[in-house]
């Protein structure tokens, strides 16, 4: 099990520092075409996860935003230079404990902690296929992931470059105040049946809305979805123009790893 400095570990660009389920490193090349040209915008993503394509792009400016308040605790904790002293341990029954403390944490309210921020980050390398999941109680649930070995990483500093010029925000999208020429990023929880990422989950009503408030916006709108029926008709109604891609598909109860189709809807590019 190593136990190293993300400084030696990884060369530039930095990789994004969490196992992210969902995540869209594999869309970077396809965002990154459209974003030639915009480098001088900031860029803004209301739903940002793990930061794969705000790492893909490298922006001066960004505004990165999530409503997983535990996620923008910890990305302000390597803005300030995040050092984990605490035992990490790929093993259930350590797994089990510190989930056990993380929650008692939230429930403390010191979800803002450098404690909590460090075990958000063990439960998300040690957890299974870092999913991101809360109960109606607002505990978190993943369960112990069985990973033969887990490289943990206990310094961060190395990123507090990166994010010098980052805001972060945990907020609902539309709270977000965009600028007319910012380039908008968004990669709203799919249109699938588990939409517990946060715990007040994200309805058809929140994509309706997330849809349309992108519509208005003046400035260069990515959009990424599940390519579902009704998510077609309703980007297609907004006036987006619609690029299907074949998506891998990292997560199944049932093994399958078909490629899912996925949408990357664009307006004013």
């Amino acid at each position: 099990m190593a136990k190293l400095s993300l400084a030696q570990d990884l060369s530039f660009p930095l990789r994004p520092p969490l196992k992210w389920a969902g995540g869209k490193r594999w869309q970077v090349p396809h965002v990154r075409r459209l974003w030639l040209g915009h480098e001088h915008a900031r860029l803004v993503e209301p739903f940002c996860g793990g930061l794969a394509v705000a790492f893909g792009l490298q922006p001066r400016r960004a505004l990165l935003n999530d409503v997983n308040p535990h996620l923008i605790a910890f990305y302000r904790h390597l803005k300030r230079g995040l050092t984990i002293s605490q035992s990490m341990e790929n093993a259930s029954e350590a797994y089990y404990a510190h989930r056990q403390v993380f929650n008692a944490l939230l429930a403390a309210g010191r979800a803002h902690t450098v404690e909590a921020a460090s075990l958000f980050y063990y439960l998300n390398r040690t957890g299974y296929n870092g999913l991101c999941r809360f109960n109606n109680r607002g505990e978190f649930n993943v369960p112990f992931g069985s990973y033969a070995r887990i490289a943990y990483v206990r310094d961060f500093g190395c990123y507090r470059a990166a994010f010098a010029a980052w805001d972060l925000k945990s907020a609902d999208f539309e709270a977000l105040a965009l600028r007319p020429d910012d380039f908008v990023y968004a990669d709203p929880p799919y249109d699938v049946p588990f939409t517990q990422y946060a715990r007040r989950g994200f309805s058809w009503d929140d994509q309706v809305r997330a849809a349309e408030w992108l519509a208005r916006h003046k400035g260069p709108v990515v959009l990424a979805n599940q390519a579902t029926p009704r998510i077609v008709s309703l980007y297609r109604k907004l006036g987006f123009r619609l690029r299907f891609l074949e998506a891998p598909r990292m997560i199944s109860c049932t093994g399958d790893r078909t490629p899912a189709r996925e949408v990357l809807a664009t307006r004013n590019l």
